[in-house]
């Protein structure tokens, strides 16, 4: 067995810089990892274009998997939220809040969803997302801004906000492709004008606290995850429902 301080001075150094060299790869490798997860994958990849050829069921499946992730995010985010701020969990979780959302009308339980028109419950998933393009990016700076919180809750905002906008340019596309395929009338879709964005969103939410905002978007976000599937499950039954 060799030991090292007998090595040539001439060697140790070269491997020295070696091992140096692989550690600092490897830091690289998993920071730079981190931070490309923090970019919202976009639902068709990097080309959107790709999304014309995809199936309307395997739009569906992309749209359903993205938004349970951001709803995900949102139950993490919500947990932090707890911790840090707000250590009486009877404050998060208390019933009877008001949501800037609360004039979009939804349909409440699965059987109402069920049952109403297709093109009437394509119009309240995207009134949801429309109404949650600005609170989401105020709700980053929010927090960005607030040293009490940690950089992960920073991120994970940024992340939120991201995945909610990537979720609707996909809904966008399951809209395009119903309508191609003749599944819902084309009087769905006019929601994604900037004129439209502006009606749903409202300005109420401008006089929430952050708490408030994260709680309203915990429970919309479930919404819209439950009504893409029930609405995959009505147009594609024979596709994993």
């Amino acid at each position: 067995m060799f030991q090292l301080k007998s090595w040539p001075q001439f060697v140790l150094l070269p491997l020295a810089a070696g091992v140096c060299a692989v550690w600092v790869g490897m830091v690289c490798l998993v920071f730079c990892s981190r931070l490309s997860g923090m970019k919202a994958a976009s639902i068709c990849g990097n080309a959107q274009a790709e999304c014309h050829f995809l199936s309307l069921a395997n739009l569906f499946d992309r749209v359903i998997q993205h938004s349970a992730r951001m709803h995900g995010i949102s139950n993490d985010l919500h947990s932090e939220f707890e911790l840090y701020f707000l250590p009486s969990k009877n404050q998060v979780s208390r019933v009877g809040r008001n949501c800037h959302t609360s004039n979009i009308l939804t349909p409440n339980g699965k059987e109402n969803a069920q049952r109403i028109e297709r093109e009437e419950l394509t119009e309240v998933i995207m009134k949801l997302l429309a109404a949650w393009r600005d609170p989401l990016w105020h709700f980053h700076q929010s927090v960005a801004r607030n040293h009490r919180f940690n950089g992960y809750g920073s991120n994970k905002s940024l992340e939120m906000s991201d995945m909610a906008h990537e979720l609707r340019k996909g809904v966008q596309k399951v809209v395009e492709k119903m309508q191609t395929l003749g599944v819902i009338s084309n009087s769905v879709g006019g929601l994604a004008s900037p004129e439209a964005l502006l009606a749903a969103d409202g300005s109420g939410w401008r006089f929430m606290k952050d708490s408030d905002l994260l709680y309203c978007f915990r429970r919309d976000s479930n919404k819209i995850q439950n009504y893409l599937k029930i609405l995959k499950c009505r147009i594609v039954p024979e596709h994993g429902c």
